[in-house]
């Protein structure tokens, strides 16, 4: 992609409505751009970013086992009034009538309607477990939206729902999830820490929120120290393992971990003194167990192999893609903008023209972009004919992991240098070797 060509709006002054770092550097970075209040246009750049963290949700989604389908976001009143949520969910619901006068509301989350979906179609235990998951735009109504698409009303959500004709089965497909989510924020450059959590208006009886540790968290938590060392687990993990699965469960809620509402003074005072962390958190994810709460009401139910008719036990499980971005920001940043972590960055490389027009430099820049773009690399190019100084800002700004600069001097002795934006450290080597670093 040629930045001439690009649209990227760069603000060069801090946005004054913008509280944290991710919110500014976002916009700033030509990201985001909000349309009302908590709600927000994802700009190219922002997109490339969501779509990529997006497909790691996916994948490890997939490997997993869950099946993805696609759910509408408007949902009818009436599958909300069956399991009595209707009225008690509150005032983030956003209620509405069509034009026949009958009540709809913009989807907040869709256990009724994947109930609805299961208990169409699905009869016999021979067809369980299963977990159908599907990435959405959703809306609450939120009293106080905040730090740009940290907290805003209308976000994207990647939900899935389990479906068991157990509680042991049920939590095998939680602790699968379990699983996946410590992989899925791994893959993006985060360690998050599972916490006991409160239900809230989901329900259930088994839950954890999965949190990372930052100054502009939202609220404190309380952890062992330990946590920030444990493995993830691999890639090879084997989903289809009761004993395997539940292992990793037991290891990582085996130490004290529980967000506000959960917290228990006199049982963290009994972890050491020197291994207790109390920091301030941000939620990237969230799971639940709340068995036939859903299923009873709804009449999804299933044939055993006693030949009788059971209620399913269910499950739902939430990640924030549209607030995972900010988060993974809040984590990579230094003064001079975001640092992505290779995994989610818009661009894998970008190319630095230091002098447009110059055609020893507008050659080596155009071998450069075209070699790279051939082996598949995702390439930015500035072509544009700004100076140095606001290219390198720019640069460091939207935080592409490498940087190959083409500067007249260098360009004559047959040199680039190659800038790793994590560390800064700057390198000088021949044009060919700079080309076979990355396409190797």
């Amino acid at each position: 992609m040629r930045l001439s060509r690009y649209f990227m709006p760069i603000l060069k002054e801090n946005p004054k409505e913008a509280e944290i770092v991710s919110h500014r550097l976002m916009l700033r970075a030509g990201m985001i751009r909000q349309q009302s209040q908590g709600i927000y246009s994802w700009l190219p750049l922002g997109k490339r970013v969501l779509d990529k963290v997006n497909a790691i949700i996916r994948d490890e989604q997939n490997r997993a086992g869950a099946i993805e389908l696609s759910m509408p976001t408007l949902q009818s009143a009436e599958l909300w009034q069956e399991s009595g949520r209707y009225d008690a969910y509150g005032k983030e619901m956003l209620r509405i009538k069509d034009r026949q006068d009958r009540p709809m509301l913009y989807g907040p989350t869709n256990e009724e309607m994947v109930t609805d979906i299961f208990r169409s179609s699905v009869k016999s235990y021979k067809d369980l477990p299963l977990n159908l998951y599907h990435i959405q735009l959703k809306f609450r109504d939120e009293i106080r939206p905040r730090f740009g698409t940290m907290r805003s009303r209308e976000f994207m959500m990647k939900d899935a729902y389990s479906f068991d004709l157990t509680r042991e089965a049920a939590e095998h497909s939680y602790n699968k999830m379990f699983a996946a989510y410590l992989r899925t924020f791994d893959r993006l450059g985060l360690r998050a820490i599972p916490m006991r959590a409160d239900t809230g208006p989901i329900g259930g009886k088994l839950s954890h929120e999965f949190i990372i540790l930052a100054d502009t968290g939202e609220s404190e938590v309380f952890c062992h120290k330990d946590f920030v060392d444990f493995d993830i687990p691999g890639e090879h993990t084997d989903f289809d393992s009761v004993e395997g699965l539940q292992a990793i469960f037991d290891k990582w809620t085996s130490l004290y971990a529980a967000t506000s509402e959960m917290h228990d003074e006199a049982a963290f005072n009994a972890v050491p003194e020197g291994d207790r962390l109390s920091a301030r958190g941000i939620e990237v994810g969230h799971i639940f167990y709340f068995g036939t709460k859903y299923s009873e009401p709804m009449g999804a139910k299933v044939q055993g192999p006693d030949g009788k008719e059971h209620f399913v036990h269910m499950g739902s499980y939430g990640i924030g893609p549209t607030r995972l971005v900010p988060a993974i920001i809040e984590a990579w940043h230094d003064d001079n903008g975001i640092i992505w972590p290779a995994s989610v960055a818009p661009f894998d490389i970008v190319v630095i023209n230091m002098k447009a027009g110059d055609q020893a430099c507008d050659d080596t820049c155009e071998l450069i972009y075209a070699a790279l773009t051939k082996a598949g690399k995702d390439v930015l190019y500035d072509d544009t004919d700004d100076r140095a100084g606001t290219k390198f800002a720019t640069a460091d700004l939207i935080g592409v992991p490498v940087q190959i600069i083409a500067g007249p001097r260098a360009v004559a002795n047959g040199e680039v240098e190659v800038k790793d934006r994590k560390t800064g450290a700057r390198e000088t080597m021949t044009i060919e070797a700079a080309i076979n670093r990355f396409v190797a």
